[in-house]
């Protein structure tokens, strides 16, 4: 978990976003953020690379993914995130493409649909104007373990079952609205709904050694990270790890949205 996406002036416009923002989300209602206690956590992602837990602080999570409605909210009131406006560098060509127009969702894009076809650098600097951050993984994957009633349920094949049936989904069919049932936490829609980004998602299987990210031993490299990954009966959440593994910065995709979260 060490390496971050990184381009000239993006600090500066975030901490504008930061200065500039209010504590409501980007329509105007408050946001509403769930406490969960963190704690030592049994991460598919070994904190040593071993079999060390992760642990985890205690932080605050938002209890949906980001609507449509709010980032059109969001880009009206910060309209260099527009599509029509917004850099390449911080954003593929597909950005919002779903929407009917810069600044309308049309009848593609439902106001309570979450907002999908968003990059890392969108949605970050989303999560900035309500004071927040994208969560790391450890954060999203410790708050997705939880069902109904259990805060890990991650060992019953009925919770993975349930995980993977909305994998097979077919990717073409709409997309709800946000509002499923809440967990155990208070949080909703971690699974089922979209994919979503987290604010380390490009470092999950690095090294701390950049000498070992390229050259002649990188197949080894890759080989050996997928072999430190634990609980390889827990397959739904692997495919996570290799999806957003895949990512770069930039890249959008329509069924790839975001949630933001808070230190408690």
């Amino acid at each position: 978990m060490r390496r971050r996406p990184s381009l000239p002036g993006l600090g500066l416009v975030l901490l504008g976003l930061l200065l500039a923002g209010p504590i409501l989300a980007a329509d105007g209602a408050p946001a509403n953020y769930r406490p969960l206690p963190g704690g030592e956590f049994a991460s598919v992602l070994p904190a040593d690379g071993k079999t060390a837990p992760a642990v985890l602080k205690p932080f605050r999570l938002r209890t949906e993914p980001v609507t449509n409605a709010e980032f059109l909210a969001f880009v009206k009131r910060y309209p260099e995130w527009r599509r029509d406006r917004v850099p390449s560098v911080f954003a593929d060509g597909r950005y919002l493409t779903q929407w009917a127009a810069p600044d309308q969702l049309g009848r593609d894009a439902l106001p309570r649909q979450p907002v999908t076809q968003v990059s890392w650098f969108a949605a970050q600097a989303y999560c900035e104007s309500e004071h927040a951050r994208l969560p790391t993984w450890y954060e999203w994957e410790y708050a997705a373990a939880a069902d109904a009633t259990r805060a890990d349920a991650r060992s019953d094949p009925a919770w993975r079952e349930r995980v993977l049936s909305w994998y097979a989904r077919p990717s073409t069919d709409a997309l709800p609205p946000v509002g499923g049932k809440p967990d155990v936490h208070g949080v909703r829609d971690l699974n089922g709904l979209v994919w979503e980004w987290v604010e380390d998602f490009n470092a999950m299987m690095t090294s701390a050694d950049s000498r070992e990210q390229d050259g002649a031993d990188k197949l080894k490299f890759c080989g050996a990270g997928a072999i430190t990954m634990e609980q390889k009966e827990n397959y739904a959440t692997l495919m996570r790890v290799a999806m957003l593994s895949s990512l770069k910065a930039t890249d959008t995709t329509a069924n790839l949205g975001f949630r933001c979260a808070r230190p408690e």
